[in-house]
C-alpha cells in the first residue's frame, strides 16, 4: 500500500482518536466476532474478519475498503482467526469444532483437524510460529504443533468455557480467562498457566464475579487489562502475583454478554473497547477517563483495533455483520 509505505521506516507516532469515517463493508450476512489486521507491516493494509455466517474474509481495509477473498472451510460460526507471523496464512477455528491453516493465496487448507469441542478462542504463541493454544466449550484448553498436526500439551481447568486466551511477553506463561463452574467461587475467572510443564501458576488473580470476555496486553509496560461483564475493564500486573489495579478501573461502556474486545494503541497511551450500545470508548490509559465515544454502530461493537503502523487508523465491527475504518 502506498499509504503504508512512508510509515514504514520512521517510528509510530502518538495516536489521535479518530473523527471520521473511511469505509463501511458489510458483505458479511452474520455477526462478526474478530477482526485483526496483519501482523506484517508491510501488508499491514489487509484485514481479516471472522463471522458467524461461516467465512473468514480478508480486506483491503486502507487503500479501497474491498472484500479480496472470503475462506469458506468452516460449516458452522467461526468463532475466532488469527493471522500467522508470516502474514501468509490464517488460522480458524469454529462451532464445528475444525481448526483450519488456510494458505491466504490459494485458498487452501495447509492444516486440518477436529477438535473434541466447538473453539471460541485461538492464539499463537509468540516466539513459536507453529505453536497456538486453542480453547472452547471444554474444560480443557489445547497447545498444538502445526509441523506435526498434534496436540502438544493439555492444559485442565474445572470450567465450563474458555472465552479468551493471552500470552504473557516471551510466552512462557499464558492466561485464560474462563465461564467458572463453581457459583460461590469468583477465583477462577482468570487462570495463569505456565506453557511449558502445563502447571497452573494461580486462579486467584480477578475476585469479582464476572466472566472476562476479553483479555488484552499493554504493548509497553507489564500490565494487562481484562474485559468484564461489570460493564467496566479491569488492569492487573502482568508478573506474577498478577495482582489486581484498585485504583484504576475504565467503566462507562456497555458489555451485556457480548464477548466485547478490547485493546490498547500502539503507543499505549489509549485503550479502546466496543460495548454493546454500538458505541466505541477510547480511555487515557493513565488517568483512566473516558477521552472520547464515537458512535460508530447500530447494533453491539464486539471490536475495536487500531492499525499497528498508520497512527490512529481504526477498524470496528459489530452484531450485525458491519466492519467499519476510521481516521
Amino acid at each position: 500500500s502506498e499509504l503504508i509505505k512512508p510509515y514504514l521506516g520512521s517510528k509510530y507516532k502518538v495516536t489521535e482518536v479518530p473523527k471520521s469515517l473511511i469505509f463501511y463493508m458489510s458483505k458479511h450476512s452474520g455477526p462478526v466476532n474478530e477482526i485483526q489486521w496483519c501482523p506484517v507491516r508491510e501488508q499491514s493494509h489487509m484485514l481479516l474478519s471472522a463471522s458467524m455466517d461461516k467465512t473468514v474474509k480478508v480486506w483491503d481495509a486502507v487503500d479501497t475498503g474491498c472484500c479480496l477473498e472470503t475462506y469458506s472451510c468452516h460449516s458452522c460460526a467461526v468463532r475466532a482467526a488469527r493471522w500467522s507471523s508470516c502474514g501468509r496464512r490464517i488460522l480458524s477455528g469454529g462451532f464445528d469444532s475444525m481448526l483450519h491453516l488456510t494458505d491466504v493465496e490459494t485458498g487452501k487448507q495447509i492444516f486440518s483437524s477436529k477438535s473434541e469441542f466447538r473453539i471460541s478462542a485461538l492464539k499463537f504463541h509468540p516466539t513459536e510460529s507453529n505453536v497456538f493454544i486453542c480453547g472452547g466449550f471444554s474444560p480443557e484448553v489445547k497447545a498444538w504443533d502445526l509441523r506435526t498436526s498434534k496436540v502438544l500439551r493439555v492444559y485442565k481447568a474445572a470450567v465450563q468455557q474458555t472465552l479468551d486466551i493471552l500470552f504473557l511477553p516471551e510466552g512462557r506463561e499464558f492466561l485464560t480467562s474462563t465461564d467458572a463452574v463453581s457459583r460461590d467461587s469468583a477465583d477462577r475467572t482468570i487462570v495463569a498457566w505456565d506453557f511449558q510443564s502445563t502447571a497452573k501458576i494461580s486462579n486467584q488473580i480477578f475476585h469479582e464475579r464476572y466472566t472476562c470476555p476479553s483479555l488484552t496486553l499493554h504493548p509497553k509496560e507489564s500490565v494487562f487489562v481484562a474485559q468484564t461483564n461489570g460493564n467496566y475493564m479491569a488492569l492487573f500486573s502482568a508478573q506474577r502475583p498478577y495482582r489486581i489495579n484498585k485504583k484504576k478501573r475504565y467503566e462507562g461502556h456497555k458489555v451485556e454478554g457480548f464477548a466485547v474486545g478490547c485493546e490498547f494503541s500502539p503507543d499505549g497511551t489509549l485503550l479502546v473497547t466496543g460495548s454493546s450500545d454500538g458505541k466505541v470508548f477510547f480511555y487515557n490509559y493513565h488517568t483512566s477517563r473516558i477521552i472520547r465515544t464515537l458512535s460508530a454502530h447500530k447494533e453491539a461493537c464486539v471490536s475495536a483495533t487500531f492499525h499497528p503502523v498508520l497512527p490512529s487508523l481504526l477498524a470496528t465491527c459489530d452484531w450485525a455483520g458491519e466492519i467499519k475504518i476510521w481516521q
